[in-house]
C-alpha cells in the first residue's frame, strides 16, 4: 500500500503549488478563482497521459511539446501552464473584447478558451455576446459547451456551471 501511494504521489502534482508559482510571476490577468477552477478541472500530472479527447497531455492540461515518458517539475508545469493561459487570454482579448470584460467574466472566458481551444470559441455565439457587451447572455451560453465526441461529459457540465457562476459574479459584484 505504501509503495502504491509513493508512486501516485510522484505522478500527481499540487494545483495549489502551481497556482502559487504562476501568481508570483504576475504575468496572467486570470484571477485566482479562475486559475483554481481550471486547475481543479484539469488536475495536475507530472507524467504524460492521454486526455478524453485522445491528445497526449501533461501538467495542467498542457498539450504543447509533450514528450511521452517524460516527467516534469513544478516549475516546468507552471511555465507550460502560464504559456497556455497567456494564449487563452490573448484569444479572449482578440475575439471576446477581453480588455473590457470584468474580472470574473474574463477569467471564465479564459477557462473555456483554454479548454475548448481558441479556434472553436473565437466565432461562437458566446464570444459574439462578450464582444457586444451582453455579458449576462454570454455567461448563460457556457452550459451549452458540455459535449466531447458528441456526448455530454459530466466533468464538463460541472466545469461549465462553475464557469457560469464565476462569469455571473462579475455582474453581481461578488
Amino acid at each position: 500500500m505504501r509503495k502504491r501511494n509513493a508512486i501516485v504521489a510522484g505522478v500527481v502534482c499540487s494545483v495549489g503549488a502551481i497556482i502559487g508559482i504562476i501568481m508570483s510571476n504576475n504575468q496572467v490577468r486570470t484571477n485566482r478563482l479562475g486559475l483554481e477552477l481550471m486547475g481543479n478541472a484539469e488536475s495536475c500530472r507530472r507524467d504524460p497521459y492521454v486526455c478524453p479527447a485522445g491528445i497526449l497531455t501533461d501538467g495542467i492540461g498542457n498539450t504543447h511539446s509533450v514528450v511521452n515518458g517524460g516527467r516534469k517539475t513544478d516549475k516546468q508545469i507552471a511555465a507550460d501552464w502560464q504559456k497556455n493561459i497567456l494564449e487563452a487570454e490573448k484569444c479572449v482579448d482578440s475575439y471576446a473584447n477581453g480588455k473590457n470584460l470584468p474580472d470574473g467574466a474574463f477569467s471564465a472566458a479564459v477557462s473555456i478558451a483554454f479548454n475548448a481551444g481558441c479556434p472553436r470559441v473565437q466565432g461562437s455565439t458566446l464570444f459574439q455576446l462578450f464582444r457586444s457587451g451582453n455579458i449576462q447572455a454570454a455567461c448563460e451560453q457556457l452550459p451549452r459547451w458540455v459535449y466531447s465526441g458528441g456526448k455530454i461529459m459530466p466533468g464538463l457540465v460541472k466545469r461549465r456551471d462553475k464557469e457560469m457562476a464565476l462569469c455571473l459574479s462579475s455582474l453581481s459584484g461578488k
